[in-house]
């Protein structure tokens, strides 16, 4: 159970709806994910499209929360602006915090990031901001009253995986407020690293709308998910230079 803000939900995927090739493929990903919460780019909200072209028409509402995000805001106005309209349109305090920085890598702007999120908090929003793998930053973050912490793992679609795993251990102890991992998961093997590192919870867009197999992948990042939660909380055995024996010596019948 992954716990943001007052909301539980029952997944720690958390699944984006863009570049699908359909929204009937993205609305098959959302259901073999079994995610509970999707992120939705408020530009892509068209309400006066008629049944069956609207994006809202193909996420289960019953069984999915939607998770508003400013994508595409390069400023802490644009950003905070975008966050109230998602609020009005949706009906939901939740917001996930973009103020991109760079066009070309799409890093995020940490002063905007910390202007917009500090005015989100103050106007009553449940703030997830989008940040660098900075320990310092995301400290900020949870200290101005964010709900979570979204550093990334390699830039957005980039499908590298976790390129800094000491700063992600850095973020984890002295995490306050939930970790999750946004940005640069490539494949299941990526997730479940992830997840063995002991983060609360991904969000993963490209990597599944991207496969050749979306509704495999969305499936198997599913299960990765899963696998890493619990072989975090089992606790993995300490490595070792040398090898040591799985049966005991000990009582061994002499020859």
């Amino acid at each position: 159970m992954l716990k943001i803000g007052d909301m539980k939900l029952r997944s720690r995927l958390i699944v984006g709806t863009g570049k699908y090739p359909d929204f009937q493929t993205m609305q098959a990903c959302h259901q073999a994910s079994d995610t509970a919460l999707v992120t939705l780019a408020l530009r892509r909200v068209d309400l006066s499209a008629p049944a069956g072209r609207n994006i809202l028409d193909f996420i289960d509402r019953e069984r999915i929360a939607l998770l508003p995000n400013t994508a595409g805001c390069f400023t802490a106005e644009d950003a905070v602006a975008t966050a109230h309209l998602g609020r009005e349109l949706l009906g939901t305090s939740l917001v996930k915090l973009e103020v991109i920085g760079d066009p070309a890598t799409l890093f995020p702007d940490p002063e905007g990031t910390l202007e917009a999120a500090r005015r989100l908090v103050r106007d009553g929003f449940t703030v997830m901001p989008y940040c660098t793998d900075d320990p310092v930053m995301c400290r900020r973050l949870a200290d101005i009253g964010c709900a979570a912490v979204m550093p990334l793992a390699a830039p957005i679609g980039s499908g590298l995986g976790i390129r800094n795993p000491y700063n992600l251990r850095i973020i984890l102890e002295q995490a306050t407020t939930p970790v999750i991992v946004d940005a640069g998961v490539g494949t299941a093997s990526d997730a479940a690293v992830a997840m063995e590192m002991g983060v609360d919870g991904l969000l993963i867009n490209t990597a599944i709308a991207g496969a050749r197999d979306p509704v495999a992948m969305a499936t198997a990042m599913r299960m990765a998910t899963q696998a890493g939660r619990m072989a975090w909380q089992a606790g993995r055995i300490p490595r070792k230079l040398y090898g040591s024996a799985s049966s005991p010596l000990d009582g061994v019948i002499g020859s």
